[in-house]
């Protein structure tokens, strides 16, 4: 068998495992198979990753513990130079606690740079799928990575992300947007809906580990996470649509314990490190490299801003947008990103990022109207960012948010067409939000000229599949045509070569 062939059977439990797998050190036995939500990789680094897991029977269970007993259970795992594990590299035990939702996070080091592994877990007399990650490489080795965003359960099914698992990358950025937090219906796509969400807003640690679950159920989403380890960013949607700092979009009373509970529950369904989380704050921003080729500066947009100036939306005429002194990054992490684009000796500097750092008008004619939640509305700091690019070597933005694919050049001033070109900023559209895609040449065309920096706006659902190489950064746009009904093809609408 080839490897897809080889994961898909394995998946299926069409496969014994060819080497003995892990015993668990317990005797007793989980009614069910608790590997139901999926295994996952994340954070590579030159000799290691982390490997995720949580074990839930039931996982559409109501108080979001996923139909687990109050126990902790052990979590044998392996780490496996070959996908049929008969090298067996590095194995263990942990312990999946009713604490953290019978979550599992294994940092692993000590291996070798720039391979490819395959890990699996087993638990009480049941084997999980298993999984291909792989160590960053010391050198400037070529990298192919996908980048997603924006994935609403209700909208449409997750083919985009089948898709996307199907080209096997050797890395996935996620740019935010991974659930929503409405409650059904509380947000339509055209008006209509395919899957329903789970009872109510979330607003509690039940409701969000429960909605993780059912995100997680999911058999293409599971795929995409099996295929490659990921560089996950949240964006708003993971705590409350449009929150900025401590402030809640909707004045909802206890905010700060919300927030709280609802990172809590994005790191125990995440493969992130468990340093990432620091009691009340999750710190995303980070430096991931990719040998000498590439560095991943990964920023967060929503936990340290401001509140949106003029109370946000798209409105013309904020001159508040503008003062300096509002910040969107916060000054700590400013200073962290300014070191680390100065200190930077990799040939690419890639910025994940969640929202569109482009000034977009979306008034047509005369004047101007800017979305306030977006760069537009800290546009003092923007400044700021992109003189830093502009001391950088080869610098890219990684945006999401936006539900549509954008090329765009990122310019000292926007409004100056001799102005120079600072980065290039490639936008991944949603992999299910906003329903079926399409193309509605009018609009497309009148924002074009309203923005001549931007040369592609895609409505469509999809994803970007981008090719790294010393010499150049080529990124295919792939578009589904609907997403409505399962099975859709993905097609290259577009592609964009920055050399």
């Amino acid at each position: 068998m080839d490897r897809r062939a080889f994961l898909t059977a394995a998946t299926a439990g069409l496969l014994l495992p060819h080497a003995a797998a892990p015993a668990s050190a317990s005797s007793r036995t989980l009614r069910s198979d608790p590997f139901t939500l999926g295994v996952a990789s994340g954070d590579p680094s030159a000799d290691g990753f982390v490997l995720w897991t949580r074990l839930a029977v039931d996982p559409l269970s109501g108080d979001g513990r996923g139909g687990m007993p109050s126990r902790a259970v052990e979590v044998d795992w392996q780490v496996a130079a070959d996908e049929r594990f008969s090298k067996i590299v590095r194995s263990g035990t942990a312990t999946a606690r009713a604490s953290a939702a019978h979550s599992v996070h294994v940092e692993l080091e000590g291996l070798e740079p720039g391979r490819e592994y395959f890990y699996r877990f087993r638990s009480e007399g049941r084997l999980s799928p298993s999984g291909r990650t792989r160590t960053t490489p010391a050198g400037e080795t070529p990298l192919t990575f996908a980048v997603a965003a924006c994935a609403h359960f209700e909208h449409g099914y997750y083919t985009a992300y089948r898709r996307l698992a199907e080209q096997e990358p050797d890395l996935v950025v996620f740019l935010g947007d991974y659930l929503y937090e409405y409650a059904p219906s509380g947000y339509t796509a055209l008006g209509r809906r395919v899957r329903t969400h789970t009872p109510g807003k979330c607003q509690t640690l039940a409701d969000y580990r429960l909605r993780h679950a059912q995100y997680k159920s999911d058999r293409d989403l599971q795929a995409a996470h099996r295929v490659a380890p990921w560089l996950a960013l949240f964006d708003d949607h993971e705590v409350e649509n449009n929150w900025a700092g401590s402030h809640s979009s909707t004045d909802a009373p206890a905010f700060a314990r919300r927030r709280a509970e609802a990172f809590r529950a994005y790191y125990e369904n995440m493969p992130l490190r468990r340093a990432s989380l620091h009691g009340a704050s999750l710190r995303v921003n980070r430096r991931v490299s990719w040998g000498t080729l590439a560095r991943f500066h990964l920023l967060d947009t929503r936990q340290f801003r401001d509140d949106q100036a003029c109370d946000d939306g798209v409105r013309a005429g904020c001159d508040d947008r503008l003062d300096e002194r509002r910040t969107l990054l916060g000054q700590d992490q400013w200073r962290w990103l300014e070191s680390g684009l100065n200190g930077s000796d990799t040939r690419w500097n890639l910025l994940g990022q969640q929202i569109l750092m482009a000034q977009r008008d979306f008034k047509v004619g005369p004047g101007r109207e800017v979305n306030l939640d977006s760069w537009d509305g800290y546009a003092g700091e923007r400044t700021r960012v992109l003189g830093a690019l502009a001391r950088t070597a080869n610098p890219v933005v990684l945006t999401g948010d936006v539900h549509m694919h954008h090329a765009a050049e990122l310019k000292a001033d926007f409004d100056d067409p001799d102005s120079p070109v600072v980065a290039n900023e490639v936008v991944a559209t949603s992999i299910s939000s906003d329903g079926d895609g399409y193309r509605d040449k009018t609009f497309i065309a009148e924002a074009l000229q309203e923005n001549p920096h931007i040369s592609y706006i895609d409505q469509r659902r999809g994803y970007l599949i981008a090719r790294l190489t010393r010499d150049d950064l080529t990124v295919d746009y792939r578009t589904l045509d609907y997403i409505s009904r399962r099975g859709a093809p993905a097609k290259t609408s577009h592609r964009l070569t920055i050399p």
